[in-house]
């Protein structure tokens, strides 16, 4: 999707969440080509309604942290290594997935699969992917998000 159609479709749904009735609007994104775009959405919409503090958007750019640097420290820590862990569709994102929705992940093709790569459009390895991993991982993005969110809504409007 182009980045203006993006942006609009958020402006667009943080609009329709104000006239509703919401105060606090958080706007989160997985992938990392989308931070910048949350980032002006919610900046251009603050600027916009700075004179009604009833109601703000927030760029919860702390929940793509979690899900790409401390979820991947935290594989590091139990000896999975920067390759296997990769950056998309490796062991992270398998894991997550695993944890999320089985069905999301062919397992019985990731155990007999030769390793992924490149020209299939995987970075890093998931055949040691499990939803035990991506529980933990899940677990992590959660609280850290919910902290972030919870700092956002209580500054002084």
């Amino acid at each position: 999707i182009p980045e203006a159609a993006f942006e609009a479709l958020l402006e667009g749904a943080a609009r329709s969440f104000k006239q509703h009735g919401f105060r606090d609007i958080v706007l989160l994104g997985d992938h990392g080509g989308y931070q910048k775009s949350i980032a002006r959405v919610a900046a251009k919409l603050n600027r916009e309604w700075a004179a009604d503090p009833a109601c703000r958007v927030h760029a919860l750019s702390d929940y793509y942290r979690a899900s790409q640097n401390a979820f991947a420290a935290m594989l590091k820590r139990r000896g999975y290594s920067e390759t296997d862990i990769g950056t998309h569709a490796g062991l992270a994102d398998t894991s997550l997935a695993l944890a999320l929705d089985k069905t999301l992940v062919r397992s019985d093709a990731l155990a007999h699969a030769a390793k992924p790569g490149l020209p299939d459009g995987v970075y890093g390895d998931p055949r040691q992917a499990s939803a035990d991993l991506g529980q933990q991982g899940v677990e992590q993005i959660v609280v850290t998000s919910v902290q972030a969110i919870q700092a956002l809504t209580r500054a002084p409007r």
